[in-house]
């Protein structure tokens, strides 16, 4: 095996073992009747499943949580693959002026932010809807993609779609036979990080949406000041657990040397 290739399972290896080691005082958490100290292990149940598993409310709060992660990530694909294409292929002035400007949402703090969103939105009537929500995420995620997809477009070779044009195909043909393979890599692993931003988002979700939209970080919130660690323990489980499966699905390139330069532009 390549050294780069066992390089890049050596480090998602200690990645995954950073994510679930934490996660072991949870799990036992979450099978737990009681743990006082100073007992070594708690007093096995499972109550706090049983709770979860009883709430109908629950399963739509999933979906919810899902749906939204998966729109926004959707959407800010295709807001910024053409901004990120621009910043990774050439050089402009104001350049550096216009990263600044995309990247104000990942600087400043999210509660002043969304305070303002809020008013706007307010008179948008787009508060306390699914759509606003999905505005304001947005807002928050697309520094992330924008900037993965900028690496991933600094090692990209050009000069393949100017070949695939001289032999005849249209831009459709060049953009799904050659950009995409060619990006794929890093444009799975910025979906990802903006998944995992908007999966976790709170502040904006509880202040632009209100009542009206229940995703599992808010869940998760209210159930650790309620003191019921069992349950808040298992709710956290069910939070983590979908990043997991997309961190395990998505390995072969967060692993692989194609995440910074694409497929095709390997020598």
């Amino acid at each position: 095996m390549p050294r780069g290739r066992l390089l890049g399972w050596a480090a998602l290896a200690f990645l995954f073992v950073a994510v679930l080691l934490p996660l072991l005082p949870v799990i036992i958490w979450s099978f737990s009747f009681r743990w006082p100290y100073p007992n070594l292990l708690p007093e096995w149940s499972s109550r706090a499943w049983d709770y979860v598993f009883s709430q109908s409310t629950m399963i739509d709060t999933m979906v919810t949580s899902i749906e939204l992660s998966a729109v926004v990530t959707l959407l800010t694909l295709l807001i910024g693959y053409s901004t990120a294409r621009a910043l990774g292929t050439r050089e402009f002035r104001g350049k550096s002026a216009v990263e600044l400007f995309i990247l104000l949402p990942a600087i400043i703090p999210v509660i002043s932010a969304v305070m303002g969103m809020q008013g706007v939105f307010t008179r948008l009537g787009l508060s306390d809807t699914f759509p606003g929500v999905v505005i304001a995420h947005v807002v928050f995620a697309l520094p992330y993609m924008v900037f993965g997809l900028a690496s991933v477009f600094k090692n990209y070779n050009l000069e393949y779609e100017q070949q695939a044009r001289t032999l005849g195909a249209d831009r459709w043909n060049v953009f799904a036979h050659v950009t995409v393979p060619g990006i794929l890599p890093g444009m799975v692993v910025s979906c990802l990080f903006v998944f995992v931003v908007s999966w976790s988002q709170y502040l904006s979700t509880i202040i632009v949406g209100g009542t009206a939209v229940r995703t599992l970080p808010m869940v998760l919130f209210a159930l650790m000041g309620s003191g019921d660690y069992a349950v808040a323990s298992a709710v956290a489980i069910i939070f983590i657990l979908p990043v997991l499966i997309l961190l395990a699905l998505t390995s072969k390139f967060l692993a692989g040397s194609g995440v910074s330069s694409g497929v095709i532009n390997e020598p």
